[in-house]
């Protein structure tokens, strides 16, 4: 390889030599060394580096490169790398790629510039397409379509952030290339300061580029959205099933004490009949913000305290900062300085920063040692009832926001500074807060919630969005970072509903609830001197429009944790873009209709700002149904009205929703009434519910059940399988509901007559299906809705109209 002159460009140069490997081929160009590695049918790593070596170390990449299952030719200026579904066509006199379908249309493809490096940082230019879209890369602000925009990864304390702010507090360097009928996805696998530009001040190529480090990126193509997510997901790794509690509604404030306040809290969620399952406690619960610590006079009995909150079915929740007081005396910092486990400057002395307790040294969670030392450190919590941990100010977060580059990090031996290490701290932090709960509590599934984050994070722990804004602004800004997370593998995230930052007004809170209601992680959390930000601290109607969204969360939590069941399995996001399931529809892109999302499979969700009473929305084509009062629309641009009570959510025709018959007051309670809502439409389909325990990892040893249910139009039939696996169904009745089925007059049903002893026809009797679900003027409820009582039976059942 020729020498490199920093002060200028260089590219690759043209290919050397290659040779075959076990997984793909490597070899020679001018300027660098290439690897062309096969993962999966659909899926190849690239890497260049001007290195002796490659390095493959990965935070992020569980999956490891399977044979190379491509055809290779080679003629005098091309290799082409042939499977099934693809073409890797690399031109030997740039080393230029491209990846073209099997009948040679063009996926993706660089740019006569290739891959070049400027100085340390090394850039991949990529062709734009015509009528190119681009989505992904978690957590950015801006529009759905990234077309036009450009943006950096570098894990920041972005408190009050706007909705044009860049960087925020997560990296997740994926995204999604779509055009002209064809799908691609790309991960740039490096964790310095990187760079990603798709068009924007050019018209020519997209880009993307890292500060330091090897070029390193993954290409995958598939069918649909949904199949590249799974690809992404295969690489990084999928989401364990959370604790159910954790799905529930989390009330939390920067802070809740002394303890009696705490105890308020909890029951006045009882006693105005709204459910929820985490108490938060935030940084005052510390001896002067120390983690491991309690606050003697405020949380003078905290074992106490977490045994009285569980009898009445909350869970606790604490923050967990990195931050370690620099103090003689403090256990935490002295057992930290004996065991070595902080980050150093260059020069051997540990660094400090300053946060919340004051001078600080941070873990370097990137050594083994560390994480192990810190997982003894929540013994105490864990010994006195907790199980959920909430990682905070860990991109690291210091005043200033300068933590200097060059302090030294371990990276599992693999000796590097900060500069590598930054965007990747969060993500060690909650691996070790994470690995280490789940070891002591010996069998229990610990929540575990963070702010920064790299790709991979799903296995580890949900995202929160941060610091957010009381504003309609932020509200709608929060429905977009979700969307975009759930792209880029983040299924379990949400934002602080109401708005951390400032105070809502009754309306603005009432409007966040409903629609936060349809967002994977449920909280509501607001900052130190605001106003009260409960459920019932906004007035009778805000409190009654929380009430009932909050219950209708409940209601759908069959259907909500099958969801989170389908994340764990295939990668797919709970809030799902429209673009997910319809990408070349280009009215999903619009300004007008990009915060509509699916929230699971079935539902539509139409986001509104609070001061709208009517609102327009863009329902894909077919049929749907409105969630609230069953009215049937059509595909296309529709008016709808949204006061505040009604958020517009519609049901996709010939969707099945489970439900429980009642809204509980946690999710420890069980219902013993399974509702079935079965939406007619014109395609045949199938919904799954999944049961387990809730609580354990049992469910990684089989003990689990997965039921199924088709509906089928043509044969005029449901079918309800029987429950599959080992773990026994906590549902003794179904209640089945029939949305849209005009002139039903009759049902046939044949299953196990012993069982099915109890059928009740009591057909157009008045019932509100979705109750409590109606507005303060008791507006929207469904009356006159057939529906059969049948008792739940251990065989399948089959209904015939």
């Amino acid at each position: 390889m020729s020498q490199f002159n920093s002060s200028k460009s260089q590219s690759t140069g043209r290919l050397i030599d290659w040779k075959k490997i076990t997984s793909g081929i490597e070899g020679n160009l001018e300027n660098a060394k290439f690897r062309i590695q096969q993962y999966a049918e659909s899926i190849f790593r690239i890497s260049l580096t001007r290195s002796e070596k490659f390095e493959d170390f990965s935070y992020s990449v569980v999956a490891e490169p399977g044979p190379l299952l491509a055809d290779i030719i080679e003629s005098e200026k091309v290799i082409k790398l042939t499977t099934t579904g693809l073409q890797l066509i690399i031109n030997k006199d740039k080393f230029t790629l491209s990846f073209q379908t099997p009948d040679g249309a063009v996926i993706n493809e660089d740019d006569s510039l290739g891959t070049s490096w400027n100085g340390e940082q090394v850039t991949a230019y990529k062709k734009l397409q015509n009528g190119e879209r681009f989505i992904g890369l978690g957590e950015k602000t801006g529009p759905l379509d990234r077309r036009g925009h450009g943006y950096q990864h570098w894990n920041t304390d972005s408190y009050a952030y706007h909705s044009g702010s860049d960087p925020l507090y997560c990296s997740t360097p994926f995204y999604i290339g779509i055009h002209n009928g064809l799908l691609y996805g790309i991960f740039l696998d490096n964790t310095f300061k990187s760079f990603f530009n798709f068009g924007a001040s050019n018209d020519r190529f997209s880009s993307f580029s890292a500060d330091a480090g090897e070029m390193n990126y993954y290409f995958m193509t598939g069918n649909s959205v949904k199949e590249i997510i799974a690809h992404y997901t295969f690489l990084t790794g999928r989401m364990p099933i959370p604790p159910k509690w954790s799905i529930g509604y989390q009330q939390c404030r920067y802070s809740y004490f002394p303890d009696m306040e705490v105890r308020n809290i909890a029951d006045t969620f009882r006693e105005k009949d709204i459910p929820a399952d985490v108490i938060v406690f935030d940084i005052h619960y510390m001896d002067a913000y120390k983690i491991f610590t309690w606050h003697h006079d405020h949380f003078s009995d905290p074992k106490a305290l977490i045994a009285e909150l569980k009898e009445k079915g909350f869970e606790v929740v604490v923050m967990c900062d990195p931050g370690i007081k620099v103090e003689k005396g403090y256990a935490t910092y002295d057992d930290g300085v004996a065991q070595d486990v902080f980050i150093k400057y260059p020069d051997g002395s540990n660094y400090s920063g300053q946060v919340w307790p004051g001078w600080c040294h941070f873990p370097d969670f990137t050594n083994a040692k560390t994480r192990a030392w810190w997982k003894e450190k929540f013994h105490d919590y864990v010994n006195i009832g907790i199980q959920g941990f909430w990682n905070d100010m860990n991109e690291p977060a210091t005043w200033g926001n300068q933590i200097p580059e060059n302090l030294d990090m371990d990276f599992e031996g693999n000796k590097a500074t900060m500069r590598r290490g930054r965007n990747i701290y969060g993500l060690q932090m909650s691996r070790a807060t994470y690995e280490g709960t789940k070891s002591l509590l010996k069998g229990n599934r610990p929540f575990n919630l963070t702010r920064s984050a790299f790709s991979g994070i799903q296995r580890y722990a949900a995202v929160w969005t941060g610091d957010n804004i009381a504003t309609d602004e932020h509200m709608m800004l929060g429905v977009r970072l979700l969307n975009s997370m759930g792209i880029t593998g983040m299924a379990f995230c949400g934002y602080d509903a109401g708005g951390f930052v400032g105070d809502a007004d009754p309306k603005l809170f009432g409007r966040w609830i409903t629609i936060a209601a349809f967002s994977p992680f449920f909280r509501g959390h607001s900052m130190v001197n605001s106003r009260d930000a409960e459920p019932w601290s906004f007035g009778e109607e805000a409190e009654e429009i929380a009430r009932n969204y909050i219950k209708l969360r409940y209601k759908l939590m069959p259907y909500l944790y099958s969801a989170f069941h389908e994340a764990s399995i295939s990668g797919m996001p709970i809030n799902r873009s429209l673009a997910i399931d319809y990408p070349h529809d280009d009215k999903v892109y619009s300004k007008t209709y990009q915060h509509q999302y699916f929230f699971g499979s079935a539902l539509l969700v139409a986001p509104v700002e609070s001061f709208k009473e009517l609102t327009k929305i863009y329902l894909p084509k077919g049929r749907w149904y409105d969630l609230f009062n069953d009215e049937i629309r059509q595909g296309g641009e529709i008016m709808t009205e949204c006061p505040v009570e009604k958020l517009p959510v519609f049901v996709k025709g010939s969707s099945i929703l489970v439900l429980d018959g009642e809204a509980t007051s946690h999710t420890k309670q069980k219902s013993a009434t399974l509702e079935i809502h079965v939406y007619h439409g014109n395609d045949k389909s199938t919904a799954n519910l999944y049961q387990d325990d809730g609580t354990t990892f049992e469910y990684e040893k089989k003990i689990f059940s997965i039921q199924t249910f088709t509906f089928d139009p043509n044969q005029k039939s449901i079918l309800i399988d029987k429950p599959e696996g080992q773990y026994p169904s906590q549902y003794t009745n179904y209640r089945i509901y029939f949305h849209g089925f005009e002139n039903l007059k009759s049902i046939n049903i044949s299953g196990d007559k012993q069982k099915l002893q109890s059928v009740d026809y009591r057909f157009l009797q008045p019932l509100r299906s979705f109750d409590p679900i109606i507005s303060t003027n008791d507006g929207y409820k469904i009356s006159n809705l057939p529906f059969i009582s049948i008792e739940a039976s251990n065989e399948s059942i089959l209904i015939n109209w």
